[in-house]
């Protein structure tokens, strides 16, 4: 699914100086590249604070702990998505409350989230899945009139740009109140470990998520609250750097591949290419297919026996997990959830595929 390691071959000379560099200067810790790539990466996004951390559950968490939100507090997020966006709800006391997605986007919409708004809902989780923005100013109207805040789940979005009706563009991460990013090695912009990191245009909320990151501490060995120890390794730092001046590279090669894709899969009634939103570009960070009448996991069975890789991005609903069951009613059901993790499948995009593959790939779909 990804090539890391011919990605690493096209790099290698400056990912391995930025690394050698760092253990000659010993500064294992909050090194010199992770201030250069906290300022590199707020001057790409646009946005005046980012805070690195650990990796991106730790970012989802830290936002949560910003907000201040109580035990009992309910968090509105999709049930579509991966287990980090509810799990860090569930661990903080909070009630996480899974609702529908849009079934052509797979992302949450403003009309979904009001009608899951009570009066203990104090947050909306909107994820930019599989690398495209939710539709943010219906959203973001939505949380200024029910006084709610806005964290950003954009772990697989990073780079997308969201168009407002007047015109005026911003990068997904940067519109509600917090985002959150990880940098796990698979994603866009991946580094050679884990990583993540916040972002926020509110003075107030990154002065505190950095000391929550920090163990609680603004001055060493004087913790004004209660923290954590999430803080960005100064090696994996210095690999975003190198990879950060790339990643607009990264993203134009996954649309021209995720263009040939649907040149080759459209005229294919039994599968659905991704849909694309009008008013956000699309980082392709996974392409998605949608398989009709059932067939998904025979055509993942096909394409194995044919050495093709694919994974199932998500095969049940958070709902679903074990890990859940007390928020839910036993019973409980979303139709939209419950037909995507029935029938998507992820084939291979990444950044050194090329046109055999590609044509192979798609080839065997269209047999199957």
């Amino acid at each position: 699914m990804v090539d890391l390691k011919n990605q690493y071959l096209k790099i290698k000379n400056e990912i391995d100086d930025a690394i050698i560099n760092c253990v000659e200067n010993t500064q294992f810790i909050n090194g010199p590249s992770v201030n250069t790539f906290q300022n590199a990466l707020q001057s790409y996004l646009n946005v005046k604070h980012v805070i690195p951390c650990a990796n991106g559950t730790d970012s989802l968490q830290i936002a949560m702990m910003a907000l201040d939100l109580k035990p009992g507090d309910e968090v509105i997020c999709p049930a579509f998505t991966y287990v980090a966006t509810a799990e860090v709800i569930g661990l903080l006391g909070l009630i996480p409350v899974m609702v529908d997605v849009d079934p052509n986007t797979f992302n949450i919409t403003a009309e979904i989230i009001e009608q899951a708004i009570t009066t203990k809902t104090k947050a909306i989780v909107p994820v930019h899945l599989y690398g495209q923005s939710c539709d943010m100013e219906p959203i973001i109207n939505l949380a200024k009139k029910h006084k709610l805040f806005i964290i950003e789940d954009n772990a697989q979005a990073i780079g997308s740009e969201y168009t407002f009706s007047d015109g005026t563009r911003a990068k997904t991460g940067t519109m509600g109140d917090i985002g959150s990013i990880s940098f796990f090695p698979s994603k866009n912009l991946g580094c050679f470990g884990d990583g993540g990191a916040l972002t926020t245009n509110n003075d107030e909320l990154a002065y505190k998520m950095r000391m929550i990151a920090n163990h609680g501490q603004e001055v060493k060995y004087f913790h004004k609250i209660l923290g954590c120890n999430s803080r960005l390794d100064t090696i994996q730092a210095a690999i975003l750097n190198v990879k950060l001046k790339k990643l607009d590279e990264y993203i134009d090669s996954r649309n021209q591949m995720s263009k040939y894709y649907d040149l080759k899969l459209e005229s294919n009634k039994k599968v659905q290419i991704p849909v694309r939103q009008k008013n956000s570009n699309h980082v392709f960070h996974q392409y998605t297919l949608r398989v009709k009448d059932g067939a998904r996991n025979d055509l993942q069975k096909y394409l194995s026996v044919h050495k093709i890789p694919s994974m199932i991005y998500y095969p049940f609903p958070l709902y679903k997990q074990p890990a859940f069951e007390k928020y839910v009613p036993f019973d409980f059901v979303i139709p939209n959830v419950e037909q995507l993790c029935s029938e998507v499948i992820s084939i291979p995009i990444h950044t050194e595929i090329n046109l055999e593959h590609m044509n192979y790939i798609c080839e065997k779909i269209n047999q199957f």
